[in-house]
């Protein structure tokens, strides 16, 4: 589960001093939290205690789209609009799940407040997400085939267009199916830990962004007290040594940061199957399998992971709606219009109402 609270934390390497262009690198190592710097991460041990510490306050919700766009806009989602890594197009009527257009997070990014100061700052993303078509001068980003036939084929978007020819010729292709999911390995994370030195060699960016998932990965599938927890920590931990003395070497200021920790949980909370029971929620059938019919739903939730929005398409039943959610045993709390505002996530891309699960509890999309 991802959790908010204290979870994200930032490692400067130097001492403190007043913000300027100077050449950075943000390595942006997923699920990565104080209590996992140790005995098997001796790279990010050493790396903390020369450098200093600082917390990162919370984002609501905890998820990666969300949280990096807090970074890379200075504004919570009720002005970026990131509300989730997925949300529901209410024009369309349909669910989508990690867009990659940039101009989805609203307003201005970091590299456009940079480029004000500095004309001559260049940044480099590499695989933080909404990554397609920013200001970024530099990038390279999963973006899978998908051919008339049904198959689904790795590979990458990169900018500029030729880059993504070298990066494949040098590097193979994009691990794509160990990116996400049980299928998840080392390697997808050295993949983008060696494009972003290769990027950094050739174009020397101002700013390089590296987003590093093995950790986030590894602890949501086999849980954060599990026996594989200290390799894929000494993984990560290897590819954050190489790239910080790749980093430093070349003169830049290091900073590693993480979105969210991972927390057990033992509770699913289908609410999206509690809707159904009450003939809220509509489902339709295509060759001989289910799928949600959100546009034809008086009521669905879009559930991801300890968050969930609620969309109620029939006003009227929105009362209704809130009290069979209130009364379920692991919703911890129900933001309403006020609570929302409060929260940092009154967008109108935001379900009506909002879910925040108790703190042993997940919320499964299964209806």
């Amino acid at each position: 589960m991802r959790w908010p609270p204290s979870a994200a934390r930032t490692r400067c390497s130097g001492t403190s001093k007043a913000p300027d262009l100077r050449k950075t690198a943000v390595l942006n190592v997923v699920g990565l939290t104080p209590g996992l710097i140790g005995e098997h991460t001796p790279n990010l041990k050493a790396f903390a205690e020369r450098g200093s510490l600082a917390s990162v306050g919370s984002v609501l919700p905890a998820l990666t789209c969300s949280v990096q766009s807090t970074y890379l806009t200075g504004k919570l989602p009720s002005e970026h609009g990131v509300v989730g890594n997925g949300w529901y197009y209410r024009d369309e009527c349909e669910v989508h799940f990690w867009r990659q257009s940039n101009p989805l997070v609203q307003g201005p990014k970091i590299w456009d407040a940079a480029r004000a100061q500095d004309s001559e700052f260049t940044c480099a993303n590499l695989f933080w997400w909404f990554n397609m078509y920013s200001g970024a001068e530099f990038a390279v980003t999963p973006r899978p085939m998908y051919p008339a036939d049904g198959r689904k084929l790795p590979d990458t978007w990169t900018q500029p267009a030729g880059l993504r020819a070298e990066l494949q010729r040098e590097l193979g292709t994009f691990p794509l199916f160990e990116f996400w999911g049980p299928g998840s390995s080392i390697r997808s994370t050295q993949w983008i830990a060696e494009s972003a030195r290769r990027v950094d060699e050739r174009f020397d960016p101002t700013l390089s962004l590296v987003y590093l998932p093995h950790l986030d990965y590894c602890l949501q599938r086999d849980g954060p007290t599990s026996a594989s927890v200290p390799d894929n920590l000494r993984a990560i931990d290897a590819v954050c040594g190489d790239l910080i003395q790749h980093f430093e070497h070349r003169g830049a200021r290091v900073v590693v940061l993480s979105e969210y920790g991972i927390t057990s949980v033992d509770k699913p909370v289908h609410l999206n199957r509690l809707l159904r029971g009450r003939g809220l929620l509509t489902v339709r059938e295509e060759l001989g399998r289910e799928l949600l019919d959100a546009g034809a739903s008086a009521a669905f939730v879009v559930a991801d992971h300890q968050v969930a929005h609620v969309y109620v398409n029939d006003p009227g039943r929105r009362s209704e709606v809130r009290a069979l959610i209130e009364a379920v045993d692991g919703v911890g709390e129900v933001l309403d219009k006020d609570d929302k505002r409060r929260a940092g996530i009154d967008h109108e891309r935001a379900g009506d109402l909002v879910e925040i699960a108790a703190p042993n509890a997940w919320f499964p999309y299964y209806f």
